[in-house]
């Protein structure tokens, strides 16, 4: 079941009754993925007993990765979901208590901090570590399921090595899309950008930057219908051109990659009320720590990393994370 039952009830008593499942653990991590699990075998080795709840995805975006390889280790590569279950792996061999489970609420207003698990067990831990992660912006096509791995990507970082020589096309305006364009005329042979409008959002500097490189084609009031190809492989997109216009009209480009650079939302609403966040939701960390406003919570990976979003700097987080609550503990209780 996806949403609670509607309470037909008149009466509020049952509304803010409180869990009767109640467990005090000394380290909660709240997410996996590549920060979590790291924060985990940190916290492990280090004796805090760690307990994690995965979250709705398990492993985090990696596990809709086909091939990983710029992570250091996998001199072959690896793919996502494998990497995932040997860092996963690595977690439980040291003692950590992983378990499948949603924060649904929060309550840092104490000296206790208090995680509500799918509304219905309550973790009073000393120490939680946040590593929820950030969630790609997508156009909502169907099309975006069908070729997910096939073409479909939200990281050119992650992805464009993969189309070395290739026709690809981004789509936004705005500084990321402009940076994501950069990167992969770097790599590929032609690079479209699929632009709503007649500008692009991006900051002059990066605008002007991106309409000089020869490779890169900006389509100006271009939308995106749907991706065509066989075998879940992507092999072209269907554009409208001047959508709703007197000289609208439908083009057919072929690529090989079609990469999303629309925006990341940081999976951090639930914390909102308690931490300091940017703009965009963001959670705000003490430089050079995972140090939250609140004492005791940390955040880490692509929850407060707007700028890199890679596997290898959100498990360098997760270090971090695991260490600044390491010695919280040990100074809160020497």
């Amino acid at each position: 079941m996806m949403f609670k039952p509607l309470d037909i009830n008149d009466n509020n008593e049952n509304k803010n009754v409180e869990p009767t499942d109640v467990e005090k653990v000394k380290c909660l991590i709240v997410g996996s993925g590549p920060a979590g699990y790291t924060a985990a075998i940190y916290a492990a080795r280090a004796n805090l007993s760690p307990v994690m709840y995965e979250g709705l995805q398990p492993g985090g975006q990696l596990t809709t990765t086909t091939e990983v390889e710029n992570y250091p280790g996998y001199p072959e590569g690896v793919t996502g979901p494998v990497m995932m279950e040997d860092l996963k792996k690595q977690a439980e061999r040291f003692g950590t208590d992983v378990r499948w489970g949603m924060a649904t609420k929060v309550d840092f207003s104490g000296d206790v901090h208090k995680v509500w698990i799918d509304d219905a067990k309550v973790i009073e831990a000393e120490t939680v570590i946040i590593a929820t992660g950030a969630t790609a912006k997508y156009l909502g096509l169907e099309d975006e399921k069908k070729y997910a791995g096939g073409g479909v990507s939200a990281c050119a970082t992650c992805d464009g090595f993969f189309y070395r020589g290739k026709d690809v096309a981004v789509v936004g305006g705005g500084d990321t899309a402009a940076e994501e364009a950069m990167y992969l005329a770097g790599l590929c042979n032609k690079v479209y950008m699929i632009v709503r409008r007649d500008v692009l959002r991006a900051s002059r500097v990066m605008a002007e930057r991106v309409k000089k490189i020869p490779n890169v084609e900006i389509l100006w009031k271009h939308q995106t219908k749907g991706l065509i190809g066989d075998n879940g492989v992507v092999e072209g997109a269907t554009l409208v051109k001047n959508l709703g216009e007197e000289r609208e009209e439908e083009i057919t480009i072929k690529i090989d990659g079609f990469f999303l650079a629309i925006g990341h939302k940081p999976n951090s609403d639930i914390f909102a009320e308690y931490l300091d966040t940017d703009d965009v939701g963001y959670i705000l960390t003490k430089p050079g720590t995972s140090k939250t406003k609140v004492p005791g919570v940390f955040a880490c990976g692509d929850v407060q990393d707007s700028q890199y979003r890679q596997a290898v700097t959100a498990a360098g987080s997760g270090c971090m994370a695991a260490i600044d609550a390491e010695r919280y503990l040990s100074e809160k209780h020497s």
